[in-house]
């Protein structure tokens, strides 16, 4: 699955840091948590408008931005994405 391999992407660039990565800037960035934070809003705010105006394609480029960024942060707080996958099984009973 897309999104697995795209966790284990950005736990290397957590494990494995490199300058000329995005990521690794966000994971290692000097306000922490708080800069991942400002683009999950961005993100949550830029997705919004796109559906406003109804703009499909804008709508699947922010919410891709949006689960990259909410990927991110789970690897940050070092939460496993089966932990995800967990809670939304139990919720699926």
């Amino acid at each position: 699955m897309i999104l697995n391999e795209l966790y284990e992407v950005l736990m290397d660039r957590k494990l494995n840091p490199r300058e000329d990565s995005y990521t690794s800037k966000l994971l290692y960035h000097e306000k922490g948590v708080n800069r991942i934070l400002e683009k999950i809003g961005e993100e949550c705010t830029e997705l919004i408008i796109a559906v406003k105006d109804s703009e499909r394609r804008g709508i699947i480029h922010e919410t891709a931005d949006l689960i990259y960024h909410l990927l991110v942060l789970l690897v940050k707080l070092d939460i496993d994405l089966d932990e995800v996958w967990d809670e939304l099984e139990r919720r699926r009973r």
